[in-house]
């Protein structure tokens, strides 16, 4: 072969090598194209990770924000419950203080001379103002009702019948168990209890054999119901050791129980003796009370009632005794709060002054 010959065939394989390659593209080609074609989804896919990112922390901020608020509000509630709380105490205690403050200047009106226009243990209504506090005051003496230790059958009897509303014959039992409880005996009245017949009956007490020294205590005489007890509570007394009561100053309920009186008879007295003490007279005699009637005593009940402005109200009740010592001129019975009569229950003991005494 010639030069000219071996020159062309070269010719023609280069040519053709080139048109192959030129055709087929080489691993390296198809490398290089896969290594740029992804760089522009890589970039794509960064900026959507980051928008998502971008939204949770979005999301997270706005949670903590709302957990801020509610702890924020819950805190403010909190302490404006708590504001209310101290400043309803804080009227209390000035209301509390008040109302000690009246029974001590009712037992120094009531120990003074009586001149007209003295404070006079009659029940009537004291009413004044200290600061911003509305006080009202009543006082009667302890006789206005009936004596657990001093009274007798008859009286008793007429307290269960005509107050507690119970049968002549559950009164006749109340009553001799009553009685029983009181003497310092151990014989059995017909119709009444001593140690064994409570223990019989299962009752946790036992007859003291001495005078009640408590209202409270009468609850757990036996056949004293809870019904029956609330009825008479506030009718009685252990302060006035007295075998009758006093009629100028005893209660609808008290007057009632005096034996051969009437509902007509005893409300006409009581008209009488309200008009009496609202003009400044005398308080007439009730002539139903008969033998039954008794004097005023140097034994007070007084009832104070204190009223803040904020609506905030404190009672205190005392049973108050002047006395001839000089360092000591009032001795207190009872000091009660914030209650008509004693809440005491059959079971309950009696050593709570403020829950049981009268």
């Amino acid at each position: 072969m010639s030069c000219l010959e071996r020159s062309a065939c070269a010719l023609r394989s280069g040519m053709t090598r080139v048109s192959i390659l030129s055709t087929v593209p080489s691993h390296a080609t198809r490398a290089c194209a896969a290594r740029v074609r992804p760089g522009r989804a890589g970039g794509w896919r960064s900026r959507r990770a980051a928008s998502r990112q971008s939204g949770i922390a979005l999301v997270l901020a706005l949670w903590v924000t709302v957990l801020l608020t509610a702890m924020a509000g819950s805190f403010a509630y909190s302490m404006r419950t708590e504001a209310l709380a101290a400043g309803n105490a804080i009227g209390a205690a000035k209301a509390r203080a008040a109302a000690d403050g009246a029974i001590e200047r009712t037992a120094f009106e009531l120990g003074r001379p009586r001149v007209p226009g003295a404070w006079l243990p009659n029940g009537a209504t004291h009413a004044w103002s200290d600061g911003d506090i509305a006080i009202t005051v009543s006082a009667t003496d302890e006789s206005a009702k009936i004596d657990l230790n001093t009274a007798g059958e008859n009286l008793l009897r007429g307290l269960f019948t005509a107050v507690a509303g119970v049968d002549p014959d559950t009164a006749i039992r109340l009553v001799d168990a009553l009685i029983d409880w009181r003497d310092t005996d151990d014989f059995r009245r017909p119709h009444g209890a001593e140690a064994a017949d409570y223990v019989a009956a299962g009752s946790k007490f036992a007859p003291a054999n001495a005078p009640f020294e408590t209202v409270g205590e009468v609850s757990r005489v036996l056949g004293m119901t809870q019904p029956v007890y609330a009825r008479i509570a506030g009718s009685v007394t252990v302060w006035s050791r007295q075998p009758g009561v006093n009629p100028q100053t005893a209660s609808r309920d008290v007057l009632m129980a005096l034996p051969n009186v009437d509902a007509a008879a005893v409300d006409a007295y009581l008209a009488q003796r309200d008009q009496a003490i609202r003009d400044g007279l005398p308080v007439p005699a009730f002539a139903g009370a008969g033998g039954f009637a008794s004097g005023a005593i140097q034994t007070w009940r007084i009832r104070a009632q204190a009223r803040a402005p904020d609506g905030v109200t404190f009672v205190r009740e005392a049973v108050v005794q002047p006395s001839r010592d000089s360092s000591r001129p009032l001795v207190v019975l009872a000091w009660i709060e914030g209650a008509d009569a004693p809440s005491a229950p059959a079971g309950a003991t009696t050593d709570n002054p403020d829950a049981s005494r009268s």
